[in-house]
């Protein structure tokens, strides 16, 4: 299970360090792709990816077609460095407002990677008490 909150340096070289623990859920290679409905970047394993995108499979060709490409033309697939780095491209970085600290945060079965400025926005912006009364209502 992917979890946690972690606050890395984008390098000169536009490349980011995963924490390894991730890496060991994730597998040596993951898919990023951009996250749909903001900008940041999720991070699946290849298993995850395809769970992720199965739904899709079952839509009517034209649609799914559609879809499919648009996933997969602004995904990347990595592998990190011996250092656990990878390399994101900047048209990833660029989505996602990165420019010299990311966070990498853990959502259970995928992290998402943010600019820790916006990152540190949507913390501030947070309504705990309606959080918790939302995990209230989901039985928790």
């Amino acid at each position: 299970m992917l979890t946690g909150e972690f606050r890395h340096s984008v390098d000169s070289k536009k490349r980011i360090f995963v924490p390894a623990k991730l890496r060991d859920e994730l597998g040596p290679c993951f898919i990023v792709a951009r996250d749909i409905r903001g900008p940041r970047l999720k991070v699946y394993s290849l298993s995850g990816w395809e769970e992720y995108i199965a739904p899709i499979r079952n839509q009517e060709r034209k649609v799914a077609e559609k879809a499919l490409r648009y996933l997969h033309r602004n995904a990347s697939q990595l592998s990190p460095d011996a250092q656990g780095r990878i390399l994101l491209p900047e048209s990833l970085l660029n989505y996602a407002c990165i420019k010299n600290e990311a966070v990498v945060v853990g959502c259970s079965t995928y992290a998402e990677i943010w600019s820790a400025e916006l990152y540190d926005k949507e913390i501030e912006s947070e309504d705990s008490v309606e959080i918790c009364d939302e995990l209230e209502r989901f039985g928790l």
